[in-house]
């Protein structure tokens, strides 16, 4: 109950208090107040007395602005706002405006890109597989969406390929039948990638426009807009290595792509999967924490998050998973130098190599790698251009990782600890020992099976899906962004401001 000046009461027992505690009643109540005139009044709250501003004109009756029928039909405001006044005892002619939050349909979108990239990373490697990446033969970013269409232009296509390496070396006895198995398999990689940037960038253009984005995710969004124009300029210029008449005058060449050129492809893919997924799911966690105060699997939440990431034990967890991170994206790192070399199809065994734990010296790091004439280049060529090398490095990262994921799992355990981790971490740090269980079976078998298509594109899918559940559990332990805590702090003053005395 409220008194005015003239000591005439004046209820607000008709207004709908689940419309009040709505985002979308808070926005058009806040743009309602800040535009109508208003008078001293004072209130009663809690015992005690406060003095603040309420609207000297308030219509009544079944078109009233405080119906509940018709809760303000008709207000609409372009920014949410929300004034301070109304709720304390400042009355200050200022009003606050919120930040903007992304809705759901932002990380909807961001998690259906960051799909897509999974999607185009397994492709990707099936074509490296098959041996299809180097049938197209140029670069034609919009032209190149269309595949041949006549048997005239398949043939011109086709002798375009006759002119490679890899045909005059691998697949002369190949026909246009043949050729068009691996044609697709390249084309459809390509156009994968165009669907994602079509459907990245301008998805990213609307949301912009329409102010639907954090104030801190256009500059992070519109980098990985870049990136993936990048990506494509970086998928041809690795093509083209595999394309250079040089090979024909090394002896003993194999037409391939450049291993490092292939690991920097492959990398910023994982790199742009994990931006666009860490992003989406915080996006969704800031929502569910702005409109019901859940954070990380913790219901009601609004103070208990900031005791769980001040807590020493959850800062030195979270220390740890970021090096875990690090060290899962190293090793699915290292397995595109096993891939760009073939070295999965030297030493099939394990966990020996040649009946021992490590191949002989002099083959780790052999002088024929070397091209100075003073061997000093011989240790780091060996570990990138060496196939023993390189496969040897690659297991001794991954039984690394394993390993890790295991003592991470083992200290979520501990009961000190447990006790204070949200529920999403404990789901994700389990997640991730099971992923990597998993994956060290598919290393494993691909290795003893001598690299079979299937297996190894389920290893490569493995290890994104390892660095999923790694991402997941960063995200789980971040705070909640600025704009979320502002939300929930209005949206929390609204509803003390509205509880009946």
């Amino acid at each position: 109950m409220l008194w005015t000046s003239s000591c005439r009461p004046l209820t607000f027992a008709r207004i709908s208090p689940p419309f009040l505690s709505s985002f979308r009643g808070l926005k058009q109540v806040t743009a309602r107040l800040g535009s109508l005139p208003s008078r001293n009044v004072h209130t009663t709250h809690g015992g005690l007395q406060v003095r603040s501003r309420i609207l000297s004109y308030l219509p009544s009756g079944p078109t009233g602005l405080w119906t509940s029928k018709r809760p303000l039909s008709g207000v609409v405001s372009k920014r949410p706002t929300f004034d301070p006044r109304f709720f304390s005892s400042h009355a200050t002619p200022a009003t606050t405006e919120l930040p903007v939050l992304s809705p759901p349909p932002v990380a909807m979108w961001l998690l259906t890109s960051s799909a897509l990239v999974f999607a185009v990373i397994v492709v990707g490697g099936v074509t490296r597989l098959t041996e299809s990446g180097l049938s197209i033969t140029e670069w034609r970013p919009v032209s190149g969406i269309l595949p041949p269409l006549s048997q005239r232009d398949w043939e011109e296509e086709f002798d375009k390929y006759k002119r490679t390496p890899e045909f005059k070396l691998m697949n002369h006895s190949m026909t246009v039948q043949e050729f068009k198995e691996i044609f697709f398999m390249e084309w459809g990689h390509r156009v994968l990638g165009r669907i994602i940037g079509l459907g990245f960038v301008i998805p990213l253009t609307y949301f912009a426009v329409r102010k639907r984005l954090t104030a801190t995710m256009p500059k992070q969004l519109f980098g990985m807009a870049l990136l993936l124009g990048a990506q494509g300029a970086l998928g041809w210029y690795m093509v083209k290595s595999g394309l250079e008449d040089s090979l024909m005058e090394t002896p003993g060449a194999v037409p391939r792509v450049s291993q490092y050129r292939l690991a920097a492809h492959l990398g910023t893919a994982f790199v742009l999967y994990a931006g666009m997924f860490a992003t989406g799911i915080a996006t969704l966690m800031d929502w569910r924490f702005a409109k019901r105060g859940e954070w990380a699997g913790l219901k009601e939440s609004e103070g208990a998050w900031r005791s769980v990431v001040n807590n020493p034990l959850v800062k030195t967890f979270a220390r740890n998973s970021k090096a875990l991170t690090a060290l899962v994206f190293a090793t699915a790192l290292s397995g595109a130098f096993v891939a760009g070399l073939d070295a999965g199809l030297l030493y099939n065994e394990f966990p020996l190599m040649g009946g021992r734990l490590a191949p002989p010296a002099d083959e780790l790091f052999s002088p024929a790698y070397a091209k100075k004439l003073d061997g000093s280049d011989i240790w780091w060529r060996n570990i990138f251009e060496n196939p023993t090398t390189v496969q040897f490095n690659h297991r001794c990262l991954a039984i690394t990782t394993y390993t890790c994921t295991a003592l991470l799992y083992a200290s979520a355990r501990n009961p000190a600890l447990r006790a204070v981790l949200p529920p999403m971490a404990r789901r994700m740090v389990k997640s991730a020992f099971v992923m990597a269980n998993i994956q060290v079976l598919l290393g494993i078998s691909t290795l003893l099976y001598l690299v079979p298509i299937s297996l190894a594109a389920a290893h490569q899918a493995g290890s994104v899906a390892l660095l999923t559940t790694m991402v997941h559990l960063l995200v789980s332990l971040r705070r909640p962004g600025v704009a979320a805590q502002a939300w929930r702090q209005a949206a929390s003053q609204v509803k003390t401001a509205t509880k009946p005395t």
